[in-house]
């Protein structure tokens, strides 16, 4: 077998180092069976795993390899491979790939430290760190607003973590970065880095507490004067406490005679969620197709349909006598099974499949389609709905999703400007 040899460069940055060292390598006919690069604050971290002919001893383009490394600056060492630790690194290719996705209004060294202790308690190891969200200015600012923190000025912080190693129980992976998260007040996802990640094409939205910040049952609630007894059932409902329908009949019988006139105005208030905007926006850009799957009305879900450019609404209908609230609604309830059966509809009709949908929820109602979607998210949840949802963000607003798919500040702010 040739003789393999790992290449390590290092040194301040600047045009011509690859071609530099790749011109020496080819007049002397060796191989690169492998290439990686890294640049930090303009240092650079070039690895090379060359193979060399079998006409070579190796020493002479070692030597004139030293000899352009000290041309550009840069230092240079060689590390022989074994054989059969090259095969085995090898056959290690097409094996699964997990990437961790660290999301919060600022990561330090303490929250890297942890999450680090967990992907070594579970046997697994570092292979690649990326930053995500966008670089940071440290220069004096020019005004008292500049003078605030990441988080009050409501930047994101994300990086990802590329895992090597088979993963034996995901179940109790994403639990240690669940309790993790809740302690450091950081976002911790989880993904097999697979094709579908990177072709998501759809995403479901629960509409009340998740796209908006608000429950529309309760506005309507407090204008029909019985908004305390609303909303203990609607909070009971949402910790799972309580079958939806039937807490979702009992809710609509206290609206009975509520006046029509009433809801405009609730719907011109209804509360945007933080990055609810931002993220449609970009992935409408992107060609994703965006619905809006909620156990509230689709008088307020249209509404937002002609605000945000929705593509697909389905929801409860309102039924209305001589202008008044009956107090029920026209046809089927949107319960969490119908939630999760009108997600396999819409995927089907864009001819798509389950692993390339996305889907967000607060509530125990939008655990079934949280759990067959690709990437399902438990957005400012109960605790009960992030202990089971595969995913959870806690810290961001709703375009905190974007580092989850992988797009960093720098192709966003590309995006925004075209």
């Amino acid at each position: 077998m040739r003789e393999i040899v790992l290449i390590d460069i290092a040194g301040r940055d600047r045009p011509g180092i690859t071609m530099g060292l790749t011109e020496v390598l080819a007049r002397y006919d060796v191989t690169i069976l492998d290439i990686g690069q890294s640049v930090i604050h303009n240092t650079l971290a070039l690895g090379l795993l060359v193979e060399l002919p079998d006409d070579s001893s190796g020493c002479p383009v070692f030597r004139e390899l030293l000899f352009k490394a000290h041309e550009l600056g840069l230092d240079l060492s060689f590390t022989p491979i074994d054989p059969d630790a090259y095969e085995t690194w090898v056959q290690e290719q097409g094996q699964p790939r997990h990437i961790v996705t660290l999301l919060g209004r600022e990561i330090n060294a303490a929250h890297i430290a942890r999450v680090s202790a967990v992907v070594t308690r579970f046997g697994l190891n570092i292979e690649q760190i990326t930053r995500l969200s966008g670089r940071i200015s440290r220069r004096a600012p020019e005004s008292a607003a500049a003078v605030q923190p990441a988080q009050v000025r409501g930047q994101h912080a994300s990086i990802q973590l590329w895992l090597r190693g088979p993963v034996q129980n995901i179940s109790s992976l994403h639990a240690s970065f669940l309790t993790l998260g809740q302690d450091m007040a950081l976002d911790i996802a989880i993904q097999e880095d697979d094709l579908f990640r990177r072709n998501r094409r759809l995403v479901c939205f629960d509409m009340d507490s998740t796209l908006i910040q608000t429950e529309v049952i309760d506005e309507l609630a407090a204008c029909a004067g019985v908004g305390e007894q609303v909303a203990a059932i609607t909070e009971a409902a949402m910790r799972g406490e309580l079958d939806f329908a039937e807490s979702f009949r009992r809710r609509m019988a206290l609206l009975e005679g509520l006046d029509e006139s009433m809801l405009a105005g609730i719907a011109e208030r209804l509360p945007i969620t933080d990055g609810a905007e931002r993220l449609i926006r970009t992935l409408k850009q992107l060609g994703y197709k965006i619905a809006i799957l909620s156990g509230g009305f689709t008088y307020f879900a249209e509404h937002l349909q002609r605000r945000l450019g929705i593509d697909y609404v389905h929801a409860n209908r309102l039924e209305f006598e001589q202008g008044r609230l009956t107090g029920k609604v026209a046809g089927p309830i949107v319960d969490g099974a119908r939630k999760a059966e009108l997600l396999r509809q819409i995927a089907a009709r864009e001819g798509i499949r389950l692993e390339q949908v996305i889907a967000v929820g607060d509530g125990a109602n939008d655990l079934p389609m949280l759990s067959i979607a690709g990437l399902g998210i438990a957005y400012h949840a109960k605790p009960l709905v992030k202990e089971q949802a595969r995913h959870a963000i806690t810290t961001v607003g709703l375009d905190g999703i974007l580092y989850l798919l992988g797009m960093r500040d720098r192709d966003l702010h590309a995006l925004a400007a075209n």
